[in-house]
């Protein structure tokens, strides 16, 4: 029996070795991974979908995420890159930290997604005069350093160092700041839910005493009204804190400051409302036209670059720049 189909198998091959072999090259094309990626125009998301206020009021226009498309770098998508306009090729060294891969970066993006949510729920809240309770906070590993000598993983929630509970990366680096060289931290952390201990090697540099640990700060809250936000697991990054900010806002208060228009944007936000700047602007807004934006709004330090983009593909569109939540808020009031 298995001779048989040793025999037919055999032959197969030897009728149809070409083709075999042009489907096996097109696969090895498409799946070598080269250390780069490829920025591509994105469009936009429509927020008011996505996010969900219990009682909220309803909007004349929308608020719209801008984003980026990202192709992994095999060969064909690098050939075709040098034909397609605004497909422009990047390192990944570029858009990673010291020796992370891909992956890794994805994860790390993943975490400031999170940030940048419960960053836009905050000052949503607090501008709109409504009530939100900070019960808590999670400070969750986003970064280690290649010099770092540490079993901590990314993801980890760090709970105390040397036995001090912590509530931010200012705590941590006060502690380690006032270590020796190679001196040995005591970490209790939770991972996949368990409580451990963790530990870290202090080492010198230029600015100080570090263990090559970077974290950020979620928090644990109650609102009133409800808020609900969706995200798509292929999402990641905190350039939409900006947008989400200003959608919750708006179903919070009575007064709509779309004023009927589609708003495209994009800008992190911290949790004291600062609007920081992002990558990929450009992208951003040759999505946001592609979307029949009627406003583009972006951090005040990417302005120039949009605008540059904007007059060189002559693009009729206002593009807004802010610094703060406020200021976002006070312009969009003035349309």
């Amino acid at each position: 029996m298995f001779g048989k189909i040793y025999e037919k198998i055999k032959n197969f091959i030897k009728i149809n070795y070409k083709e075999l072999i042009v489907l096996l090259v097109i696969v090895l094309l498409f799946t070598i991974k080269l250390p780069y990626s490829i920025y591509t125009p994105g469009g936009a998301v429509n927020l008011n979908s996505r996010i969900e206020v219990e009682d909220g009021y309803d909007s004349s226009g929308s608020f719209n995420m801008a984003y980026v498309s990202m192709v992994r770098g095999s060969i064909p998508f690098l050939l075709i890159s040098y034909v397609i306009p605004d497909w422009d090729i990047v390192k990944v060294e570029d858009i990673t930290i010291d020796g992370e891969n891909m992956d890794e970066m994805l994860e790390r993006e993943k975490l400031y997604m999170n940030e940048s949510m419960d960053a836009a729920i905050i000052n949503a809240y607090k501008a709109a005069g409504k009530k939100i309770d900070i019960k808590g906070y999670i400070n969750e590993v986003s970064y280690i350093s290649e010099e770092a000598d540490t079993n901590i993983e990314i993801g980890d929630v760090i709970l105390k160092v040397n036995n001090e509970e912590i509530s931010s990366l200012e705590d941590l680096k006060s502690i380690v700041e006032s270590l020796d060289e190679k001196e040995k931290v005591d970490l209790l952390i939770k991972r996949n839910g368990k409580e451990k201990e963790a530990y870290a090697i202090t080492y010198k540099t230029s600015d100080g005493i570090k263990i090559g640990i970077s974290m950020l700060t979620t928090y644990e809250y109650v609102t009133e009204p409800k808020v609900d936000i969706t995200s798509k697991a292929s999402e990641a990054g905190s350039s939409g804190g900006l947008m989400m900010s200003l959608t919750i806002y708006n179903k919070l208060v009575e007064e709509d400051i779309t004023h009927g228009k589609k708003i495209v944007g994009t800008g992190t936000i911290d949790i004291d409302g600062n609007v920081g700047e992002i990558g990929g602007v450009k992208y951003k807004l040759i999505g946001a036209v592609k979307s029949d934006a009627d406003i583009f709004m972006c951090p005040q330090s990417n302005y120039e670059e949009a605008k540059k983009v904007a007059e060189e593909k002559g693009y009729d569109i206002k593009i807004i720049s802010v610094e703060t939540f406020s200021e976002a808020i006070k312009k969009l009031k003035e349309l």
